[in-house]
């Protein structure tokens, strides 16, 4: 029960790291533009951020799910996980640490999807701001990719949670773009002071991140792999 609350809240983290990191900051905005629109009608923004929360939740939840329940219903994969997974889990960590504190750079173009579908999602219907969730979910870039794929997947598939972790994750990234959306239809005014602090606390944040990811990976290593501890 302690690994699964420690773990679902590492997920929710990682969902709202994701979504304040400078890398997906173009569809953000965007997507606070969009669900904000309305300021005169704050019932359409919460529903319109409810509704773009469960579009990102559903991606990410049938994407964790596919990985990690084709990972794990291979009987050889599973077996090798089991036995092996904490020692994998160290190496994995620590390369995405390093990811987040930019000491490994690598390209990743992403999907692209966001950018053309983008001009798409026109409606005025509150069910669009789903569809723009689902959207930009699915645009990925480096960060949200060594996010995603190196540190909630494993953490994933070593707790066998498939959905519960993908949905949190999901939710995490959609968190701060809804709050910035309700806080331009209550008090337009404070918006930009807001998100200038949120843009400060990312850099901070994600090294933080970063450098506990490096700490519990040399943990798990040398407890795992060496058996210091």
């Amino acid at each position: 029960m302690d690994s699964l609350i420690v773990g679902s809240m590492a997920a929710l983290w990682l969902g709202i790291l994701t979504s304040i990191s400078p890398c997906p900051l173009a569809t953000n905005i965007a997507a606070i533009s969009f669900i904000g629109k309305r300021i005169e009608n704050v019932r359409h923004v919460i529903y319109s951020g409810i509704l773009y929360t469960l579009g990102r939740s559903v991606v990410y939840v049938i994407l964790g799910a596919l990985l990690v329940a084709s990972v794990l219903s291979i009987q050889e994969v599973a077996v090798f996980l089991q036995k092996y997974m904490n020692e994998l889990l160290g190496p994995i960590l620590i390369i995405t640490g390093m990811m987040l504190l930019e000491m490994i750079k690598f390209e990743f173009r992403g999907t692209g999807i966001s950018q053309k579908a983008l001009q798409k999602v026109k409606s005025d219907n509150v069910w669009s701001s789903g569809l723009l969730g689902i959207i930009f979910a699915m645009a990925f870039c480096p960060v949200s990719a060594a996010l995603f794929f190196g540190g909630l997947i494993p953490l994933s598939v070593r707790d066998g949670s498939n959905t519960l972790y993908p949905a949190l994750y999901g939710i995490g990234t959609a968190l701060p773009v809804v709050f910035f959306a309700l806080l331009i239809a209550f008090s337009a005014r404070s918006v930009s002071k807001a998100f200038n602090k949120i843009t400060k606390i990312e850099t901070k944040a994600r090294r933080i991140t970063g450098i506990l990811f490096i700490a519990v990976g040399l943990y798990y290593s040398l407890r795992y792999i060496f058996g210091i501890f």
